[in-house]
């Protein structure tokens, strides 16, 4: 099984813990760390809508949390309740140009690769001339 496949099947898999009693969208992350280590998240709602916290930033955010060496090497996300893939939405795309290398892959469902620089376009960053 490649990088891919194994991300995608772990974020599937924690897809299934998510906490969404609001909209039933299901989304899980798997992050994967320079030495290897794998992170994941899923989406947890709150019914104050603004308090929800995605699957992506979940995982980064634990795997901080954890002490993980960044820049995080790769980031697979998978929806349980969609047709077709689900995108980043934009606060999960700026964690994600500040935590993952710039040429990281962002596998989304099982054909999309993209990398955080191509999902958000001239970020906020702690250089704004960094072209990266």
């Amino acid at each position: 099984m490649d990088d891919r496949e194994a991300l995608l099947a772990q974020a599937r898999a924690v897809a299934e813990r998510a906490f969404a009693p609001y909209s039933q969208f299901r989304v899980g992350a798997a992050l994967k760390a320079a030495d290897g280590s794998i992170y994941i998240g899923c989406n947890v709602e709150s019914i104050s809508y603004g308090l929800t916290v995605c699957a992506e930033r979940n995982a980064i955010f634990a795997a901080v949390a954890a002490g993980a060496s960044r820049p995080f090497v790769a980031l697979a996300v998978a929806c349980l309740d969609a047709a077709g893939p689900c995108m980043p939405c934009g606060a999960c795309r700026q964690v994600m140009v500040e935590h993952l290398a710039c040429d990281a892959p962002v596998y989304v469902g099982g054909n999309l690769t993209f990398t955080a620089a191509q999902l958000l376009p001239h970020a906020f960053k702690m250089d704004p001339a960094d072209p990266d």
